[in-house]
């Protein structure tokens, strides 16, 4: 199951059928390399290395970057955003999972800025692009939500209504029915860690909080969240406590990779904590077993 290689980060996979397709990060690499994407086979548990095309395909994938997304729509992979060694990114990429062959699609429309830690999510063929950031962590962060209609090729930056959410990056948000669910992530001025829901309704393109409730989880960036049967679940993450341990660290590059590590560390001890459709936080313990958190 080994692939030899460099150690990387910052990445991303997208799962199709029995594989997951990794697509490389580091955004240290040189400008001429190209992402280079990888097939894992859950039944074979096999490994492959998929080689970019030559010629014309060829130019058309993209660089090395680190921290952008990708997601899935019907057989197509759509890689945006991310930095490389030249800046932030808005390229929109995409990947023939069938073909094995990457293109730049031609877009139209109000494109977003180029951005690291932002978020990623689909509903139908559009995807949902929200906050993240493009310059300074202290006044670089965005909390906007821009739109692909990958039907249309046409990009939109909503006008949203409501409560609008906090500027952040690093948080995730997951589509459950027409709505998106915000959780986590960090913002400017402070380096606040959230520990609260935000809904965006995309029909009524309406931000809102979601209800109190007597238990939340800590605030936390770097988390993997998912829906399964009308639930949202998170696991694992960083937060403050932990990154307050890696401080005496001198190197800044060293405490953010420390923290990374100490943060992956911790969420294999953590349990999974989710949220009902009725908007009530609960616990999952290793046995799969759950029950409302008080």
């Amino acid at each position: 199951m080994h692939l030899k290689g460099e150690h990387r980060k910052d990445q991303a996979a997208v799962v199709v059928g029995h594989k997951i397709y990794w697509f490389e990060g580091d955004r240290n690499q040189r400008i001429r390399d190209h992402i280079e994407v990888f097939v894992f086979n859950t039944v074979s548990l096999c490994w492959m290395t998929l080689t970019p095309g030559t010629g014309e395909r060829h130019l058309e994938a993209p660089s090395r970057r680190g921290d952008y997304t990708a997601v899935l729509i019907e057989y197509t992979v759509y890689l945006w955003g991310g930095k490389n060694s030249q800046g932030y990114c808005n390229v929109l990429y995409a990947f023939d999972v069938d073909a094995h062959k990457w293109f730049i699609p031609r877009v139209s429309g109000t494109v977003p800025e180029g951005r690291v830690y932002h978020s990623a999510c689909v509903l139908g063929k559009v995807i949902f692009i929200h906050g993240g950031c493009s310059g300074c962590y202290q006044t670089g962060v965005t909390n906007d939500i821009h739109k692909m209609d990958t039907s249309t090729m046409v990009w939109s930056l909503i006008n949203t209504r409501g409560t609008p959410p906090p500027a952040s990056y690093d948080h995730s948000a997951t589509i459950i029915g027409t709505k998106m669910f915000v959780f986590g992530g960090i913002g400017g001025q402070g380096g606040q860690y959230y520990d609260t829901i935000r809904v965006f309704d995309t029909e009524t393109n309406l931000c809102m909080n979601s209800p109190s409730a007597q238990f939340i989880p800590q605030g936390r960036r770097w988390h993997p969240a998912f829906t399964y049967n009308g639930e949202l679940y998170i696991f694992g993450g960083l937060n403050v406590w932990i990154l307050a341990a890696v401080a005496p660290l001198c190197s800044q590059t060293a405490r953010d990779l420390a923290g990374r590590w100490l943060g992956l560390l911790a969420s294999s001890a953590m349990a999974a904590q989710m949220m009902c459709t009725g908007s009530m936080w609960g616990s999952m313990d290793s046995k799969g077993q759950h029950g409302v958190l008080k």
